[in-house]
């Protein structure tokens, strides 16, 4: 190792985040002004080999576009990014043809740059540049700035988030399209889950921020609801907790000390996902923040009930038959992981006591176990994208 390496090794985590984006920003080609109409090919840029959320988010969106008949080549960035580890094979260096178009770059603010940089200024020049960015506070961090001079138009996946990026830039609100993928063959047995137990549900990825996703608060409910009973469990699905560190250790002791909490770490394929959803009786998420909440639309939508934490992105769609929203109060917004240790940012503290409450009517009631499966109609991308309207309409013949 060099010593270069060796001093940006000692640099505290935010000095080196600072400097490599900064960085990034001088590197970044700039976007044509004014605007494109974006009229040509249309590319989507995004993490779609990442085991992430926004991994998951990238490749929903590029199905709901192919299922709208749009052509959306997908150009993936995991690996130029360093959003390991991957799933599958990722690509190494995307390849964008020179030329107008549009270019839907789904990365944060503070990657845009970085994004734009890799996928270079012939790439770039000449196209409309839409950024879809995820957050799940109602402030930005202040690396989030650069991203704004590097896109035309910002796609926000609920309102809560678009409420956080202003108005420097147009913010549209584009919910992510919600189709479970078709579950495997699997029952209970084939997660090791007993046949007639009650069974609550939550699904995280552990290396976006342990308090954010809130574990702790699920088995605090759990347990307040049923204590030991083993004929209520509580399963938590999760992976990436080699990433979380200290935050996951806490968690991980939390649970070993009751009976009637599985813990299941390991990455599942989605179709195994939603077979787990559908082989438990409802899906607990006491977040303390979310920007959309995936695993809560595709519960819904495949029919079974959500205890959840009514704040954030997931308001949007928690108005349902099926969703029950705990009453929460806002605190100060804490991170072991320093995601969201953000200056002035509050997020949700969820009511344990409510939640129990709801998880008791829940299991004796196996009218509220099994609501009717809802549906979200997919987001108009025609609309959104005009440019592209008239191939859409061929590609539907």
């Amino acid at each position: 190792m060099s010593l270069i390496q060796r001093a940006w090794g000692l640099l505290p985590r935010r000095l080196r985040r600072e400097a490599l984006f900064s960085l990034m920003a001088l590197r970044a080609p700039a976007v044509a002004q004014p605007a494109p109409s974006g009229e040509g090919p249309l590319t989507h840029a995004g993490y779609f080999s990442a085991m992430s959320g926004l991994g998951t988010a990238a490749r929903r969106l590029q199905s709901g576009l192919v299922a709208r008949g749009l052509d959306a080549s997908p150009a993936d960035l995991t690996l130029a990014l360093r959003q390991g580890p991957v799933q599958g094979v990722a690509v190494a260096s995307p390849d964008v043809a020179p030329g107008p178009g549009t270019l839907l770059v789904h990365v944060n603010g503070p990657m845009l740059p970085w994004a734009l940089a890799v996928l270079g200024r012939q790439a770039v020049a000449g196209k409309r540049v839409i950024a879809v960015w995820n957050w799940e506070l109602p402030v930005l961090p202040a690396d989030w700035q650069r991203g704004f001079a590097c896109c035309h138009e910002i796609w926000a996946a609920s309102r809560f988030t678009a409420a956080a990026f202003g108005d420097r830039v147009p913010v549209r609100v584009v919910p992510y399209p919600v189709q479970p993928v078709a579950p495997r063959a699997m029952d209970r047995a084939a997660f090791g889950l007993p046949a007639e137990a009650f069974i609550a549900l939550q699904i995280f990825d552990a290396a976006s921020s342990i308090a954010r996703k809130n574990p702790a608060a699920s088995i605090a409910a759990h347990w307040a609801a049923f204590g030991d009973d083993p004929n209520h469990l509580l399963v938590l699905k999760v992976h990436n907790t080699a990433r979380a560190g200290e935050a996951w250790h806490e968690v991980a002791q939390m649970a070993a000390t009751r009976p009637n909490v599985r813990v299941l770490d390991a990455p599942m394929a989605e179709g195994e996902l939603s077979a787990l959803i559908l082989a438990c009786d409802v899906l607990l998420s006491l977040h303390r923040a979310e920007g959309f909440g995936f695993t809560m639309a595709e519960a819904l939508a495949l029919g079974r009930p959500v205890v959840a934490t009514a704040w954030s992105g997931n308001l949007d769609f928690m108005d349902a038959p099926g969703a029950h929203q705990v009453p929460c109060r806002l605190v100060p917004a804490a991170d072991l992981q320093a995601t969201y240790d953000i200056p002035g940012a509050n997020w949700a503290e969820p009511d344990i006591g409510m939640a129990a409450r709801l998880l008791r009517d829940i299991a004796a009631d196996p009218a509220l176990r099994r609501p009717p499966p809802q549906d979200f109609p997919p987001p108009d991308y025609r609309a959104l994208l005009p440019g592209h309207s008239r191939h859409a309409r061929r590609a539907d013949h």
